[in-house]
């Protein structure tokens, strides 16, 4: 195998527990988003637009679906022979083995893919964010700052300050001081859990982290903290673009109406730096005589007799006649039967809302029924 010059870890593991239903048979990567989209399409769709063709991807929580869904990495141009996407699950060895412990610690389970694959730079990403990011910039930007590690940032609403890793940085861009989720942020400069390392430190630290009794074993909380008291070179790469993070069903619902819109906040349908992604091939989506569409994204398969506004659905969906879906998200197969009526809501794949019943209300939090129940009139 050829020396690569920067191979990307895609931390793909994350159980989401804050999505609440919508993670409780799949991972959060995998979540539906934007109607043809899972959310990991994202990172991966970022790394091909970027160049790099390996990208390993480590799962964890319940797998299988982000396992069939990834596949052999076609969808995404990634199915190189000298290269391409690996699916990299914790493992047993004749010492033992164990879940990942925390993020570094999934990376040092996996040493020998990138010793295998020798890369000058290291790229670690996350799963569940949503962006779209030239890691080819910020890798130009780590070279021309010499640097050690690189971390991708930007500026957040200070009142949020205390959920990210937060730094404060020299006029160069180089990292002066940084804390993990602060009470008390001194700056409101925060990490994007985006990192570029010269990957013969990276490896030489998740050695040396992996013995330390003392560490969780997590980039923010342990490596770069550590890297940073050795007085290594670490610098940052500002990104003034789109990111959002849906840990949350509020941001999930707010982030994917900011797809909807004339002008929306995020554009999927711009040629430069496409989103790419493995979704059914399905039939033209069918739009009744009496349906009435406005402000959505319809996948292809659904079946449209009703009334939709700000919605966004996603393949297989059907809306009966006379029914109402208004600021939604709708995931595979959901269906809105004759005359219900569903408003500011989430239906998890395959859920059922009987005729006449009613989800949902724009003066309430987001409504959120599971993967396959059934909503039924009166309830």
């Amino acid at each position: 195998m050829s020396k690569k010059e920067c191979v990307a870890m895609l931390l793909a593991g994350g159980q989401g527990s804050r999505l609440g239903v919508l993670t409780s048979n799949v991972a959060k990567p995998a979540v539906s988003f934007g109607g043809k989209f899972r959310i990991i399409d994202f990172p991966l769709s970022n790394c091909t637009n970027s160049g790099i063709d390996t990208v390993g991807v480590l799962t964890q929580y319940r797998p299988y679906l982000l396992h069939s869904y990834i596949g052999t990495g076609e969808a995404w141009n990634l199915d190189e022979r000298d290269g391409g996407v690996s699916i990299l699950p914790p493992f047993a060895t004749q010492t033992g083995g164990s879940w990942y412990a925390g993020t570094a610690d999934a990376v040092t389970q996996n040493l020998g893919y990138l010793e295998q694959n020798d890369p000058e730079y290291v790229l670690i990403l996350s799963g569940d964010q949503l962006y779209r990011m030239d890691y080819h910039d910020m890798l130009q930007c780590h070279k021309d700052n010499n640097a050690d590690l690189t971390v991708a940032v930007m500026p957040v609403p200070w009142e949020e300050a205390s959920r990210f890793g937060i730094m404060n940085c020299d006029e160069d861009g180089r990292i002066l001081e940084f804390v993990e989720k602060p009470k008390e942020p001194k700056s409101n400069l925060a990490s994007m859990g985006i990192y570029i390392f010269t990957a013969d430190l990276l490896i030489k630290t998740l050695e040396e982290d992996a013995v330390d009794p003392n560490s969780t074993h997590d980039f923010g909380g342990d490596v770069i903290p550590k890297l940073l008291a050795q007085g290594k070179r670490l610098f940052t790469y500002k990104f003034e673009g789109f990111w959002r993070d849906v840990g949350t069903i509020s941001s999930y619902l707010e982030t994917s109406m900011d797809l909807l819109g004339p002008e929306p906040a995020f554009d999927i349908y711009t040629n430069e730096f496409p989103i790419m992604s493995n979704s059914s091939t399905r039939p033209p989506a069918f739009y009744g005589e009496n349906a009435e569409v406005e402000d959505c994204l319809i996948d292809n398969g659904a079946q449209i007799f009703g009334k939709v506004t700000r919605s966004i659905l996603a393949h297989d969906v059907f809306i009966g006649e006379g029914a109402v879906v208004e600021q939604a998200i709708l995931l595979p197969g959901a269906r809105v039967e004759a005359g219900a009526k569903v408003v500011n809501a989430i239906l998890g794949d395959k859920v059922v809302v009987e005729a006449g019943a009613t989800l949902g209300s724009l003066d309430a939090d987001t409504a959120t029924v599971g993967n396959g129940d059934v909503v039924r009139k009166g309830e």
